[in-house]
């Protein structure tokens, strides 16, 4: 069966292109890896930056509220009050609502980011 050179060198040069095959594979999946964590760090840099940027305002924006609301409520402890009274129970409806706020969202991007790479491949 193997009884010329030609075989033997075309077995060899067919397991030299699998070899080079395997390895750009292996690049290949580096790369795409890199570049899904690179967006992933992204988002969550973009998100920390986000809430922060969002808690200053939130801050300013309840001292302006509560030296708006002082004179119609009795002082600005009372408003003080208000305000706070208010954020907790924003923060519980968060805390209630966390799965279709913040979990399902969450779930649904790191799958789309890591699962649909045919769409991504299509479109390049």
């Amino acid at each position: 069966m193997f009884a010329n050179d030609k075989s033997i060198e075309s077995l060899e040069q067919l397991f030299v292109e699998c070899k080079n095959y395997i390895l750009l594979q292996k690049d290949y999946l580096r790369l795409e890896l890199v570049e899904k964590l690179t967006i992933l760090a992204s988002a969550i840099i973009l998100t920390t930056i986000a809430i922060i940027l969002g808690m200053m305002a939130l801050f300013y924006l309840s001292f302006s509220l509560a030296y708006i609301m002082a004179p119609h409520v009795g002082g600005l402890t009372v408003s003080f009050a208000i305000i706070t009274a208010a954020l907790l129970i924003l923060l519980a409806l968060i805390y209630g609502f966390r799965k279709q706020l913040i979990v399902r969202p969450l779930v649904k991007f790191i799958a789309n980011l890591f699962m649909n790479n045919d769409d991504n491949n299509e479109n390049a």
